[in-house]
């Protein structure tokens, strides 16, 4: 993600970003649309880009000025908010075969903790093409008035998105997410605090940094899954009717290495942007999100 990409300017530092603020996202999903939506509430002026025209009606409905666009077929020359922006964030992942339609990634590190720095180890496809679109953006940004940061998100939980929200629609896992069970650690993220991360980005100058935005505890999705289910069965003991089997995958696991094993430092996010996370931990993460169940109408729909 590159949050902040400011046009040159004569000002003194304190005030470097012009007025009005304009934001262009590409990619208003989960992440996107969240910071776009608080940034509109701040007196931004925002645009972005969605991948159908139902979702353009729903950003337009926000405020925002939205595009669809597909990273195969549209061009960039046709998106005429562009050329207003003063700051850019790009949401949207590498595609095989195109790279950075714009323009984590460490690898397995044998569960030691790494930062910033750390020698990345990418075996994956996708995790290729995302550090090859880091190095991109990175040798793009070589004007001092310029700002680039690369966010390298754990995984993104939220409202409308987590285990709390798996568990009650009762939907089955994939067998993907069942082969996440077997890893020790996982880096994970409230799209809150990636907010917090990216609105302190903008106060700060610097040509090109690199930020892990994750909390302080990387714990195994089962245990993740079960502070879940306890929490939900505690305040609403009739919410769940079905029991997920997010166990079982009809594999050994004693004969599948998981990959990409290590402990993701934030330490960088912490003191160079100054970022306080809300949720330091998935049990408060996942706590605000059960706090805002007020209402029963207000609770996850099971038919989605």
């Amino acid at each position: 993600m590159i949050p902040g990409i400011a046009p040159k300017t004569a000002v003194a530092p304190v005030a470097w970003a012009p007025q009005p603020r304009h934001m262009f996202v590409f990619g208003a999903g989960f992440v996107g649309r969240y910071v776009s939506e608080r940034l509109l509430a701040q007196g931004w002026q925002v645009s972005g880009t969605c991948t159908s025209v139902t979702k353009k009606r729903e950003l337009e409905m926000l405020g925002m000025n939205a595009f669809v666009f597909d990273a195969t077929e549209s061009s960039l020359e046709n998106i005429h908010s562009l050329r207003q922006a003063t700051h850019l964030l790009i949401s949207i992942p590498p595609i095989p075969g195109i790279g950075d339609p714009v323009s984590c990634v460490y690898g397995d590190c044998g569960g030691v903790l790494v930062d910033e720095d750390h020698t990345v180890n990418p075996k994956s496809e996708s995790a290729k093409l995302r550090y090859n679109a880091e190095k991109g953006w990175l040798n793009l940004i070589d004007d001092p008035n310029l700002s680039a940061f690369i966010f390298r998100l754990g995984g993104i939980y939220g409202p409308g998105r987590s285990a709390l929200d798996t568990l009650t629609k009762g939907k089955s896992l994939s067998q993907r997410q069942k082969l996440r069970e077997s890893k020790q650690y996982t880096a994970r993220i409230h799209v809150v605090d990636i907010y917090q991360a990216v609105l302190a980005s903008m106060s700060i100058r610097c040509a090109r940094k690199i930020f892990n935005v994750v909390d302080n505890d990387p714990a195994p999705r089962a245990e993740v899954f079960a502070f879940a289910r306890s929490l939900i069965q505690r305040r609403y003991p009739d919410l769940i009717t079905e029991t997920i089997d997010d166990k079982s995958t009809g594999l050994d696991y004693q004969e599948i290495i998981v990959r990409a094993e290590k402990l993701v430092s934030n330490a960088r996010m912490k003191q160079e942007l100054g970022v306080n996370l809300l949720h330091p931990t998935y049990r408060s993460g996942l706590q605000s999100i059960l706090d805002a169940w007020q209402i029963q109408s207000q609770l996850p729909n099971r038919s989605q």
